[in-house]
């Protein structure tokens, strides 16, 4: 009797990073694109009296964006299901950056405002990256 042994798909660092990286740059992208059309429409973007700088909005999203994407390759090394966990992490993180956003001193416009560009980068970055990791 012969047994086979396939082994499991790994993700290979290179296009991991490559789609990551691509991503995040889109995602940087497209939140300071959301935050001045909220701005353009009448929405403050005034924190606690301080006016967030549109471009304040692409630095943020490529920083958080990049700690996902090193948070993939870590995990596809180490997680059984890098997918599932990827996912489930990313989701629970993006739940938990919109925290700030719902106790900030902000008019309720200004707080939907910058969760709306949490959820639009995480909508870009989450599903790029974790088509690029081993399965679920």
């Amino acid at each position: 009797m012969t047994a086979t042994y396939t082994a499991p798909r790994t993700t290979s660092t290179g296009s991991l990073l490559t789609t990551g990286v691509a991503a995040a740059a889109l995602a940087s992208v497209a939140t300071p694109i959301v935050a001045a059309a909220g701005r353009a429409a009448g929405i403050g973007l005034d924190v606690g009296g301080a006016p967030i700088p549109v471009q304040g909005f692409a630095v943020l999203t490529a920083v958080f964006s990049l700690i996902g994407v090193i948070l993939a390759a870590v995990l596809s090394r180490t997680a059984r299901r890098p997918r599932r966990t990827f996912v489930r992490t990313t989701v629970v993180l993006t739940v938990l950056s919109l925290v700030p956003d719902v106790i900030v001193d902000a008019a309720p416009a200004t707080k939907a405002l910058l969760m709306l560009t949490h959820l639009v980068a995480a909508a870009i970055v989450i599903p790029a990256v974790a088509r690029r990791l081993a399965g679920a």
